[in-house]
């Protein structure tokens, strides 16, 4: 059930209207919700809805138990790790067999070492990334004695289970979800409008402009057997960068509508990333329940920047090294994020020569254009599907001539649409959001109306959000 379809939009619309009129009531709107997610997820694959099941059971367990034992008795510290060592092992080994072992850990090991180990031939499950992430953040952080556990099954089925975010993020932490739940939601026109505008912009991304980037643009240049100039590869590689944050900024949005249609608030997950002056900004700005994420529970617990400037780096270089292959078992996108960790690197060595800035708008410009093609660089590796197909990108860019490419009309579009609402000034974007929130009812059914057609008019064909893979 993909967040562009009409079927989503039927099961949203159905939703919303069963859960304001059982709002009052609070064990009903659970329930309504709970079993709402799961027949979501299951409609991808009803098999797959035991392995939420067996994350929520595991981690609510684990997080009772923890809660349990005193933090300040050294006596209890064993029993307190081999608990969250539970959680760890039961989260992490469903990755490591859905996502990792016939991909990664079984062709590594016989290549490595002869070993022959059997297929398993078994489908990734979708959003498995995410919720074991979601999941374990939980039970850390009681263990860390900075949360208290969920009061019930219920509550805490709920959090793993959401609908609008189980997918593909934003990764949502208990101590924000929670709390919502113990008060009794309430929905003004204002905050309908909120949703109803994320939908419509998250939707507009993704269709309007991902969707024909990817099939007009960037699939086509990164073919082996592509022809295209260097020019045209230069604009595949632009294309798949906006390709990519239109369409899982897109998604995100819609996740947030979607949550503010039933009163609750989940993170921003980006913020204008292509804006950022370095590569430590972009990573504030770019997917950001995933970096802070790998901040809290991995960068830090290493060490991060308190062992010394060595380690700072080795802490660095390995986050967004096992960054990288959370997004797939595969060595190019290890090497994606070992770009990031050296560049980070890099940046912080700048940083701390006090090298600092080039000053004035020209340098602010300079920095945004070289942050940028160095994102772009790395984005070769992350889309190609391994190094040879990356390399082969890389040769054309240079090899291949910079006659003007014939584009489709749409196309050029979609380039200038992502270019341009991707940087247009954040006063201008909240102008836009604040007068669509102020139109009355009428105006906003009618200019949906001519979104629905616009959108249809628009397809062509479609692709599945790319996170739905990880």
């Amino acid at each position: 059930m993909n967040f562009d379809s009409s079927k989503y939009g039927y099961f949203l619309v159905v939703v919303f209207c069963l859960f304001w009129a059982v709002a009052r009531f609070r064990d009903v709107r659970f329930l309504l919700l709970l079993a709402a997610s799961w027949f979501f997820y299951a409609s991808w694959k009803f098999l797959y809805l035991g392995l939420i099941v067996f994350s929520t059971l595991l981690d609510y367990w684990v997080g009772g138990a923890l809660y349990k034992l005193d933090r300040e008795d050294e006596s209890l510290r064993t029993r307190r790790r081999l608990l969250l060592l539970c959680s760890l092992v039961g989260n992490l080994g469903l990755l490591a067999v859905f996502k990792y072992y016939d991909v990664f850990i079984r062709t590594n090991i016989e290549g490595l070492f002869g070993v022959e180990l059997p297929f398993l031939g078994v489908a990734l499950p979708v959003g498995i990334s995410f919720y074991t992430f979601q999941t374990l953040s939980y039970t850390i952080d009681i263990y860390r004695g900075t949360l208290k556990p969920a009061r019930n099954m219920r509550e805490f089925a709920l959090f793993v289970a959401f609908f609008p975010q189980l997918v593909a993020g934003p990764i949502v932490r208990a101590a924000d979800f929670l709390p919502q739940l113990d008060k009794r939601p309430s929905l003004t026109p204002e905050q309908l409008n909120r949703g109803l505008y994320r939908i419509m912009v998250g939707l507009a991304k993704k269709v309007i402009i991902a969707d024909v980037l990817a099939l007009g643009l960037v699939t086509p240049v990164f073919d082996p057997t592509s022809k295209a100039t260097g020019l045209e590869v230069l604009l595949g590689i632009y294309g798949y960068a906006l390709r990519i944050y239109c369409d899982f900024s897109g998604y995100s949005d819609i996740a947030i509508g979607s949550a503010l249609l039933l009163g609750f608030r989940i993170p921003e997950n980006f913020n204008a990333p292509y804006l950022a002056r370095s590569i430590q900004d972009f990573w504030r700005r770019w997917h950001i329940s995933l970096s802070t994420w790998l901040r809290d529970y991995l960068y830090i617990p290493l060490g991060g920047n308190r062992k010394g400037t060595r380690r700072t780096y080795i802490n660095l270089a390995l986050t967004m090294l096992l960054g990288g292959l959370w997004h797939g078992a595969a060595w190019h996108f290890v090497a994606w994020g070992g770009l990031h960790g050296l560049w980070l690197g890099v940046n912080r060595w700048w940083d701390r020569h006090q090298h600092g800035r080039l000053p004035g708008r020209l340098g602010h410009a300079v920095a945004i254009l070289i942050t940028f093609h160095m994102v772009c660089f790395a984005w070769v590796f992350f889309r190609a599907r391994d190094f040879g197909e990356a390399a082969n990108v890389l040769d054309r860019l240079f090899s291949s001539g910079w006659a003007v490419p014939e584009l489709k009309y749409s196309v050029w579009f979609a380039l200038a649409a992502g270019f341009v609402t991707h940087f247009l000034p954040k006063a201008i974007k909240e102008k836009l959001r604040a007068g669509y929130v102020a139109l009355p009812a009428l105006a906003i059914g009618g200019g949906w109306a001519v979104f629905l057609g616009l959108l249809k008019y628009c397809a062509v064909g479609g692709t599945p959000f790319i996170y739905f893979q990880f």
